[in-house]
């Protein structure tokens, strides 16, 4: 039977099969944590007298609630709270006592969970990785079947490497064409759900496919894959190609040499069959799509920038138009920009 690369990674990952009584129970390649969800967990593996199944195979960093700001001249960092400074420490702590490698203050490869993710090729096509956030979408970009997972599926997946999942339906989004000069990834995607929806992917796996995907560098697809959340899909995936694997080489947690070679040729199989069925599917012609913003309080309030602004015509969208200060039929290019945020240049952690 023809299938879907969805359909194929969650039957190479299934531990038993869903039934009317029970959910599938899935293999988790890479287990992904963090200071703001786990400490709960944690708590619930030591109350029960738990270990972690499988050490090697989870990963932790400092995320959500460090500090920006430099130490002071005694060291200290200055927390926004009370609660952030206690989640750091409880991070810290429970990585000795299990035994989780933790890329801490001092670990030059402590950043974003979903970036470092793939950095340092811990992320690779065919795995299953999930973390407590539900941006792990992120990591489908590299054909793995990547999503966030509740405080309670943390401690589960801690004590077992497992975890219960009813299987979702399978969407494609098919972009034809390349995209014009000037629009990027997050164009892409904020148009799509634009399009489509902020709850249109509810339940489902997205497949993102078609040339202008086929196009895209590895963080576009990330971009993407990312996004695929905010139109309320379970997770985003797109095949791996050469870029894909380009990408990867010579990544610190990536096979090297021949292994590399031989791993290679096995990710460019993953990918829907020619025929395979999937339960909703979606086109768009790339040539279409413009520089996009956001002008309301969701991802689905889009428009291109140079395109006036929709009217207030419905009541969530006259208090969209209210909180964001914005006026109903008139462009956003030209309006004042209070805040630019300008990330700081990343670097390569290929061999770090």
């Amino acid at each position: 039977m023809s299938q879907t690369l969805f359909d194929k990674l969650w039957d190479a990952h299934a531990v038993t099969a869903e039934t009317p009584d029970a959910p599938a129970l899935l293999y988790i390649d890479l287990h992904l944590i963090h200071e703001v969800t786990s400490p709960q967990a944690f708590a619930e593996l030591s109350r029960r007298g738990l270990s972690v199944r499988q050490p090697g195979r989870t990963v932790a960093t400092m995320d959500h609630s460090t500090p920006t700001w430099a130490p002071d001249l005694m060291g200290q960092r200055r927390y926004v709270n009370e609660q952030a400074w206690s989640q750091i420490e409880r991070l810290e702590e429970n990585c000795a006592r299990f035994g989780i490698e933790l890329h801490g203050w001092e670990s030059p490869n402590r950043g974003i969970v979903h970036v470092i993710g793939p950095e340092l090729g811990l992320t690779r096509p065919g795995m299953t990785v999930v973390c407590g956030d539900s941006h792990t979408a992120t990591h489908g970009a590299f054909g793995a079947l990547a999503f966030g997972i509740g405080t309670s599926e943390v401690g589960h997946v801690l004590a077992t490497q497992c975890l219960l999942q009813r299987k979702p339906k399978s969407m494609r989004v098919t972009v034809d064409g390349s995209l014009p000069a000037g629009v990027a990834a997050k164009d892409l995607v904020l148009h799509l759900i634009g399009e489509i929806g902020v709850d249109a992917g509810t339940g489902h796996v997205i497949e993102f496919a078609g040339q202008a995907i086929g196009e895209l560098g590895m963080e576009g697809r990330m971009t993407v894959c990312n996004m695929a959340i905010e139109a309320g899909a379970r997770a985003g995936m797109i095949a791996p190609d050469q870029t894909t694997v380009e990408w990867l080489r010579g990544r610190r947690h990536c096979p090297q040499g021949a292994a590399f070679e031989r791993a290679a040729n096995e990710w460019l199989t993953l990918a829907s069959d020619v025929d395979a069925a999937f339960d909703r599917e979606v086109r768009l012609d790339a040539a279409s799509i413009a520089p996009t913003i956001t002008y309301g309080t969701h991802p689905g309030m889009v428009v291109a920038v140079d395109q006036p602004v929709p009217p207030a015509d419905t009541p969530a969208r006259r208090r969209a138009l209210d909180y964001m200060q914005v006026t109903p039929g008139r462009p956003l290019l030209g309006h004042k920009i209070d805040v630019v945020f300008i990330p700081a240049p990343g670097r390569d952690r290929r061999s770090a």
